[in-house]
């Protein structure tokens, strides 16, 4: 796989509370220059970067984010504004409580209701790998692949750890067919960019390798 082609599976994520739209229109350039799979920006930003991109590059937004325990109903809200703004893809982080009470009808119910408001929409959920344990881990694996959402996602990149190789691989042996891997937080290398695709994952979410690739100091998601 050569760079251009690892940047196609590149979710270009912006999140920071303090990011303004010049720094958003910026990263929104940058994707439509490097041809990433999608910007990854907070949700007031969707309809504007929409706009402003005019259909070149998809706007993945996040829901629930980043802590997860909203109601089902606030995320479902959400999730359709963020569809109606011109979001092609939503990115929603589970009821992490919920998870270690073995509440896992409310999850599935939950991812499910999200992928109905997402029709014809990309759904990813996020599960934050860094706050689980390994059987908490394969258990949302199976949820995940049951609610019929397209993607699980390793981390939100605000929590206390990022991706991990061992988690994606996890994922990997325990999904069904049809759900595929973003892999996000801490992604620090283009070395790391690739293992994690030869790992199998399909995404990945971060804010540093179009620094890399344009030889910039890569801080950040």
């Amino acid at each position: 796989m050569n760079k251009n082609e690892m940047l196609k599976h590149v979710d270009h994520t912006l999140l920071l509370q303090t990011a303004t739209w010049d720094e958003i229109r910026q990263i929104c350039d940058d994707a439509m220059a490097y041809e990433t799979a999608s910007v990854c920006i907070p949700p007031s930003y969707v309809r504007q970067a929409s706009e402003y991109m005019g259909g070149k590059t998809a706007v993945c937004t996040v829901i629930g984010f980043p802590n997860g325990y909203m109601t089902t109903k606030t995320k479902e809200f959400e999730t359709r504004d963020a569809i109606a703004n011109g979001a092609a893809e939503i990115d929603m982080v589970i009821n992490i409580g919920w998870l270690k009470d073995k509440k896992y009808d409310l999850i599935e119910e939950e991812i499910r209701t999200l992928k109905a408001a997402c029709g014809d929409k990309i759904l990813k959920v996020i599960i934050e790998t860094c706050l689980l344990t390994e059987e908490e881990k394969c258990k949302m694996c199976e949820i995940v692949t049951s609610a019929g959402a397209d993607y699980i996602k390793t981390s939100t990149g605000f929590s206390t750890g990022g991706a991990t190789f061992a988690d994606v691989e996890l994922f990997a042996g325990h999904i069904g067919p049809n759900v595929k891997i973003k892999a996000a937080g801490g992604i620090s290398s283009l070395e790391d960019a690739y293992h994690f695709l030869e790992l199998g994952a399909d995404r990945l979410g971060t804010s540093r390798i179009i620094k890399l690739v344009k030889n910039e100091q890569a801080t950040g998601y």
